[in-house]
């Protein structure tokens, strides 16, 4: 493991596996009530530039769930909202804390972040990144299929976040990976170029959700509007209009595909209430994995015993 988890860019496939046995491991631990203390007297500085409920819930949970104690900094609270550099604040927290996670719009505002502190940080979210809700996905498929490699994993919707973080996550641990995306909003050109890269991998971007879902094993959607675009929502309903996760779709998906989704769903739109609530379950499953899989990459990165 490097440092810091900026994006799944940089992760090795192997680095994936050992953050999802850790998880598994960590699950297991507070399932069964066993102490897992691991980052007892640790503390964790977390930056919120964005709005969050599972983000905030699952850092701030999972840190005292290890013994350590975590500190919620808001942009408008302090000196980041006011103009200090995010060279300065890394430096400053580095002296008080033992890891940072922040959640923001920029990846260049996390990559400066770490290139500037001397402790771990953690990319809650950016724009172009979201590597914890990713592990968590795939925490979440290889306990209900078993297995990563050789599935194929479907993503229905805008080529954001989600989308880049999948793409690369999937394809890294060996499944096949399709996305459709309206013309316009295609994942990342750096993401399209890695998936390039992959020469034993199946990628496939199109334009057509059902040749993007038939005979997939996962099929994934996220909002079409983001936090951040509200203004574009209208633009965004017409862009996205036969784009979303319904009866019809799953029909061609593989029989008994999974649906995930990062939430907060926007039943109706995305995804049906019919489709959302036959899969709440995996749903439901995949959100509480949060809280494990970013445990374990606490753990990984913060955590003596497990360098």
């Amino acid at each position: 493991m490097q440092k810091d988890l900026l994006k799944l860019l940089d992760l090795t496939r192997e680095d994936i596996t050992k953050i999802l046995n850790v998880a598994d491991q960590m699950k297991y631990n507070q399932k069964h009530g066993l102490a897992h203390s691991h980052l007892e007297g640790k503390t964790l500085a977390m930056i919120f530039e964005k709005n969050s409920t599972r983000t905030r819930v699952s850092f701030e949970t999972g840190m005292f769930q290890l013994g350590g104690h975590a500190l919620f900094l808001s942009g408008r609270e302090s000196q980041i909202g006011r103009g200090e550099p995010i060279e300065d604040t890394a430096r400053v927290l580095s002296r008080y804390c033992d890891g940072i996670m922040i959640r923001t719009y920029g990846q260049q505002e996390v990559e400066t972040l770490a290139q500037y502190a001397t402790i771990p940080v953690i990319n809650g979210l950016t724009d172009f990144a979201h590597p914890c809700q990713v592990l968590a996905d795939l925490m979440t498929v290889r306990e209900h299929m078993t297995r990563l490699e050789g599935l194929k994993l479907c993503f229905i919707g805008d080529g954001n976040n989600m989308a880049n973080s999948l793409i690369v996550g999937g394809l890294k641990c060996g499944m096949d990976v399709s996305a459709a995306c309206p013309e316009g909003y295609d994942p990342d050109r750096r993401v399209l170029d890695f998936a390039e890269s992959v020469t034993d991998a199946r990628f496939h971007l199109c334009r057509d959700p059902r040749e993007a879902a038939a005979d997939a094993d996962v099929v994934i959607t996220d909002v079409w509007a983001s936090m951040g675009q509200e203004e574009e929502a209208q633009k965004r309903r017409i862009a996205f209009a036969g784009y979303q996760v319904n009866e019809s779709l799953m029909k061609l998906a593989h029989p008994g595909a999974m649906v995930q989704h990062c939430l907060p769903a926007h039943r109706g739109e995305e995804i049906t209430a019919e489709v959302f609530e036959a899969h709440a379950e995996e749903i439901f499953d995949e959100a509480e994995n949060r809280l494990h899989a970013q445990k374990a990459v606490m753990c990984l990165l913060m955590g003596e015993e497990f360098r």
